[in-house]
């Protein structure tokens, strides 16, 4: 089990194992965006040549690709197509899978290399994609996606995670491509998305894939559990009929239990159904600290954009707000030139003792409507460091969610590996990020003279819009940005 927090460290090591497969090993790739040319490492290969390679050297090589929308919306079409094209034209096979819900999306990102020499996987945020190969100084990729918004800059800063797993948790990954795979519903259903993809070489009829690998051995101390999400779609999912909500299971589940500290990073935090499992956490647990970092601006530019996220994230601060209030801490980044940081990453820890890494957002979209795929990950081996025991449930900290939380707080302050003693405790963790955010503040509202203050941390300003707007955006909000999967009682009773 290993977590890499940057986008160049995570592509970069996908590029190794990409260039080590060959004759015998099976490469299942699953992406929400993708792009044909960006590169996997300075000295390395783009995301294609990386696949046609190894398709090459004889490895079956399978691509589970959203169709994405068009280009004129913001989105990769015509660059999934053009990676199918490659891949395929390589022997291996990608599907274009609109297999999903009106306005919805196949949003898990994620790959398994499995063969005769070992099995690895990578499950997270990421895609592969322009913008993401950002390193930990946050200075940017070199290769920018163009519709970007404009505000952070020329080579937009990116905050993101990625797990690399081994042992069990590979077959578990491999059996969710497997099942995406192996649906027998079309993958298009609309003549004016059929015909054009048949045109350019997307698969139609899928090829089977070979026996899966033998489940590999125990590695390490870490349990993983995978949470997914699917919606309830006609037609059915074969391997979820009434969908699958387990991503919003696993996190109500895993903050019923929090006491002391619950941290999180994510691209959106809005819903109120997402909110109260929150709020009621903090209701529940007077000590509860709740500490968000969250990207400053949205990276859409529509008309629509900024209002609905607005509407959304305020209804869900509001609520976490009344139950938590000076508990709840939000924050974003920013990078040393002053630029912000696009927080990507979906990334909770709850008490040092549970920790989620995956592609699934804190917003009912991702709960309920799209494909998502998370990690929840529990560490048999105890940390050793007190607090002992955050939670006071006999849960221990564990070494890789307190691991990981420290990793992340030590980047946001600008410290080095190893310097955090005064981050173990919560209720000190939160003073010290508390206290990075309101000096860099400072030093910004004095015009910035003196030397810049270390990290990267701000305090995150709350936005309203306008009141008359929320009843105009509410229904675009519903519909478009923040949709609903599960099934009307469900939805009724406002359960998972």
């Amino acid at each position: 089990m290993q977590a890499l927090i940057d986008g160049r460290s995570y592509l970069a090591e996908l590029g190794r194992v990409l260039e080590s497969a060959g004759a015998g090993d099976v490469v299942l790739f699953a992406c929400w965006r993708a792009e044909p040319d960006e590169l996997l490492d300075d000295d390395g290969p783009p995301v294609a040549a990386a696949l046609v390679g190894a398709a090459c050297r004889g490895a079956t090589v399978r691509l589970l690709l959203w169709r994405s929308h068009p280009e004129v919306l913001g989105h990769s079409l015509g660059a999934h197509r053009d990676l199918a094209r490659a891949v395929n034209a390589a022997g291996g096979q990608t599907v274009l899978d609109q297999r999903v819900r009106p306005l919805g999306c196949h949003h898990q990102k994620f790959t398994v290399v499995a063969g005769a020499t070992g099995q690895v996987a990578f499950v997270g945020g990421l895609d592969t994609a322009r913008t993401r190969r950002d390193g930990p100084a946050h200075t940017g990729d070199q290769q920018v996606q163009p519709t970007f918004n404009d505000v952070y800059g020329p080579t937009p800063a990116w905050h993101d995670v990625q797990l690399r797993l081994t042992g069990p948790a590979v077959h578990d990954v491999a059996m969710v491509f497997r099942r995406r795979w192996a649906d027998p519903a079309a993958p298009t259903h609309w003549p004016w998305q059929t015909i054009p993809d048949r045109l350019r070489g997307a698969a139609r009829a899928v090829q089977p894939l070979p026996p899966p690998a033998p489940r590999p051995e125990p590695a390490g101390s870490c349990a993983v559990q995978l949470l997914q999400t699917y919606p309830r779609r006609r037609p059915r999912y074969p391997f979820a009929p009434d969908g699958e909500r387990s991503v919003a299971r696993g996190y109500a589940k895993a903050l019923a239990r929090a006491r002391r500290l619950v941290y999180v990073e994510d691209q959106y935090l809005w819903s109120s159904d997402v909110a109260r499992i929150f709020a009621a956490a903090l209701r529940r647990s007077p000590a509860l600290r709740l500490i968000v970092v969250v990207p400053r601006y949205i990276d859409g530019e529509g008309r629509l954009d900024r209002p609905a996220t607005m509407l959304g994230q305020n209804t869900a601060w509001r609520t976490v707000l009344a139950a938590g209030g000076e508990r709840v801490q939000l924050f974003d980044l920013e990078n040393e030139a002053g630029h912000p940081v696009y927080v990507h990453s979906k990334v909770c820890v709850v008490d040092d003792v549970w920790a989620a890494v995956g592609s699934a957002n804190l917003c009912r979209r991702a709960w309920t409507h799209d494909s998502e795929l998370t990690a929840a990950v529990l560490d048999e081996q105890r940390d050793g460091r007190d607090p002992l025991d955050p939670g006071g449930l006999g849960d221990g900290a564990r070494v890789f969610a307190r691991g990981l939380r420290l990793a992340l707080m030590r980047e946001h302050l600008g410290r080095a590996d190893g310097d955090d003693a005064d981050l173990l405790s919560p209720d000190c963790a939160a003073e010290a990020l508390c206290r990075a955010a309101a000096e860099l503040d400072a030093w910004h509202a004095n015009g910035r003279e003196g030397p810049r203050p270390p990290g990267r941390l701000r305090r995150h300003p709350r936005r309203h819009g306008p009141r008359w707007a929320r009843r105009l955006i509410t229904p675009v909000y519903d519909l478009a940005y923040d949709p609903d999967g599960r099934p009307w009682p469900m939805r009724l009773k406002g359960g998972f």
